[in-house]
């Protein structure tokens, strides 16, 4: 029999997780992107040391500003008493408490650029710590509460005022143009000056931030997506751990991050720890009485989604072994319990993003929270850890729950009258026997106001990687209840390539982007049709984005018969050309097996440009301007042969979004522009 998911993840727990009465049912409306946009959004738990207090991130959307604000807020461990510890129409956000629990740490841009500041953590009035000429990032405090780390973007070899004063003389300058010698020139969304991310450390008393990589030309942390969980202090507090890619000209097609030791007084150059290694280290963290260094490595080079392995070293002069060699998950998240026994970790799960404990000697896993998407980890004293949690059906929240299991408890109910006030589809997960007879997973969300007797339009969603998974999470860009809301059947299809199931089925589409996933697509969708038959199998549209985008591509020549409508949001046309296009060549050169001109078949056996003479189904295009990952042109390029050949079609263009939509009102017109494209072909 399938597992069933429906409603709550932890339905024992329904009633304590409601703490707010829900409206009456005439007061509650179907669940749409306005929703969406008023959860509040919680991130960046911290544990106060004595395991009392959790300080926290919220992120509250002003539609009238066009932004998201972000403020401080404490609880405690039982969630009986919630506090706002800051109000500044500016963005607060990072905190970090001291060791003595009584000051907490966080950056601020209420003074005009991003600072440290610090306030009390029964409240008050804030009070800044730092005065930098540039933005501070990244925030972390030494364990011994002497010195602050964090980091800044200067040019390698020059100290903050001389970066401020070489950036004021390029401002200065009338010509624009910028000579590049060698890769990135551009990445993610920004376009590169020469400056790199660096880490500094700076007493908390006071005094001048140091650089403590500054001959470097590599970031700390990582870019486009690293942060803090980077870069780690011993726990003696005279060094620092972090993590950078020192690759050189090679930088584009390496994945090579290492984990480098130097101590916090510039006394000595980096040291890299991990030089043997030719793949990702990343996620230093020491176990409470410093006797060991665990973090994530990577085994292929090139291969950004191999499988994270947690590695264990005695500190400080060890061999690394790895603690779970049998584990076939790829963490994403690690820390150690307050006794040094056990470390935390997330990772994807069949669908789900679990939480894990691992025992620290015999390297024995253990799930503790099985079904959600365990998004953070704490642990506090008492034998419990705090964790954030989000699903289908409600944003995160904060839960605790016993080290050992059991035990689970809600800590913050901060959304729990907007979650009940609009009314959303229940889920369902489901399995079949995909390509080679493989069991592949996917879920299904009904309409709202689902009715039994009726057949429904149906939105048949492709997630993005291809390493990547559209399992139990409440998405704020691609939300299934949004369409659900709209009176749509949802299906989702975890077809081969996707994370969580094991590292082969992720490995598997190597070489295959268009012949797995799609055998995967074509019989998932079959297999939801023929299980639940409120679904309209005569009214289907298919809609992607990166990856998924380039599948809506493959599909309208592949599968052109397969849809009444698609929509393709950032997807490449032209495989071959994508790769001339695209900033991180790691990742074509690993899934098309090597350059387009060391392998060409690789790149065109699966190239939608290919079959563009097999299109007819009506799809709507949409493409960010400050895409540098899957550049703009390839959605003009999609919205061209469609055009050319006469297809039903629409282009809607973001001039100011990156590979995500990301502005508020943006969001809102990217949904009703969807939606209102689905209803045009499956309503009308």
């Amino acid at each position: 029999m399938q597992k069933r998911a429906f409603v709550m993840i932890f339905l024992t727990f329904l009633a304590a997780w409601a703490a707010t009465p829900a409206p009456a049912e005439a007061e509650s409306h179907p669940f749409s992107v306005h929703d969406m946009l008023a959860m509040d959004r919680i991130s960046e738990p911290a544990v106060s040391p004595d395991g009392r207090w959790i300080v926290f991130t919220l992120r509250a959307t002003d539609i009238e500003a066009n932004r998201g604000r972000t403020d401080l807020w404490c609880t405690d461990i039982e969630g009986r008493t919630l506090r706002r510890l800051t109000s500044h129409p500016a963005a607060d956000f990072n905190p970090r408490w001291s060791p003595d629990g009584e000051t907490i740490f966080f950056l601020s841009t209420r003074s005009g650029s991003s600072q440290v500041w610090r306030i009390r953590r029964d409240g008050g009035e804030a009070e800044p710590v730092s005065c930098l000429l540039l933005d501070v990032a990244n925030l972390v405090v030494s364990p011994d509460g002497r010195n602050l780390a964090f980091s800044l973007e200067v040019f390698p070899g020059l100290c903050p005022s001389e970066t401020k004063k070489k950036l004021d003389e390029y401002g200065a300058r009338k010509a624009t143009g910028r000579v590049y010698d060698r890769l990135f020139i551009r990445h993610w969304d920004s376009w590169k000056d020469g400056r790199r991310s660096h880490v500094f450390v700076m007493p908390v008393a006071g005094g001048k931030a140091r650089d403590l990589m500054p001959a470097m030309d590599a970031d700390a942390p990582s870019k486009p997506f690293g942060g803090a969980e980077e870069f780690a202090f011993t726990p003696d507090g005279k060094g620092l751990v972090f993590t950078a890619r020192d690759a050189g000209r090679q930088e584009a097609w390496s994945t090579n991050l290492d984990l480098f030791f130097v101590p916090v007084d510039g006394s000595a150059a980096p040291r890299n720890l991990t030089e043997g290694n030719q793949a990702s280290d990343t996620q230093p963290a020491f176990s409470p009485d410093g006797r060991f260094l665990a973090y994530l490595a990577m085994e292929r080079p090139g291969y950004e989604a191999d499988r994270y392995r947690i590695m264990l070293r005695s500190w400080p002069g060890g061999e690394a072994r790895e603690l779970t060699p049998g584990w076939d998950r790829s963490p994403s998240l690690l820390c150690w319990s307050p006794d040094g026994r056990m470390l935390y970790a997330t990772a994807g799960n069949i669908g789900q993003q679990s939480l894990f404990t691992i025992d620290g000697r015999t390297g024995a896993v253990k799930t503790l929270v099985k079904e959600g998407n365990v998004s953070s980890a704490a642990p506090v004293g008492g034998g419990r850890i705090v964790f954030g949690l989000d699903h289908l059906k409600s944003p995160v929240e904060l839960w605790s729950i016993r080290a050992g299991g059991g035990g689970l408890r809600p800590v913050t109910r901060i959304n729990a009258a907007k979650v009940a006030a609009a009314r959303m589809g229940e889920f369902e997960q489901f399995t079949f026997k995909g390509w080679n007879g493989e069991t592949v997973y996917g879920y299904v969300v009904m309409p709202v106001g689902f009715d039994p007797a009726k057949k429904y339009p149906v939105a048949f969603l492709i997630h993005g990687g291809p390493q990547g998974s559209f399992g139990n999470h409440f998405h704020y860009r691609w939300n299934p209840q949004a369409y659900a809301g709209a009176g749509y059947g949802v299906v989702m299809v975890d077809f081969h390539g996707s994370t969580g199931y094991g590292q082969a089925f992720t490995d598997s589409i190597r070489g295959d982007w268009g012949g797995k996933p799609l055998e995967d697509l074509q019989k998932g969708l079959a297999a939801a049709l023929e299980r639940y038959p409120w679904l309209d199998g005569g009214r289907v549209g298919a809609l992607g984005a990166s990856f998924g985008g380039f599948m809506i591509n493959w599909i309208a020549g592949a599968w052109p018969d397969g849809f009444r409508c698609l929509v393709c949001h950032d997807g490449n046309l032209d495989e071959r050309l994508a790769y001339f296009d695209t900033e991180e060549l790691w990742f074509p050169e690993w899934d098309h097996m090597g350059t387009p001109w060391e392998n060409p078949e690789g790149y065109e056996e699966h190239n939608p440009v290919n079959l563009v003479k097999n299109w007819k189904t009506p799809m709507l295009v949409i493409h960010g301007a400050l895409d540098f990952r899957v550049v703009e042109t390839q959605g003009m390029s999609t919205f061209t042969a469609l055009q050319r050949r006469g297809v039903p079609s629409q282009f809607l263009y973001f001039p100011d979004e990156n590979h995500w939509v990301l502005k508020p009102h943006n969001s809102i017109l990217w949904h009703e522009t969807v939606i209102g494209w689905l209803d045009k072909w499956l309503k009308k």
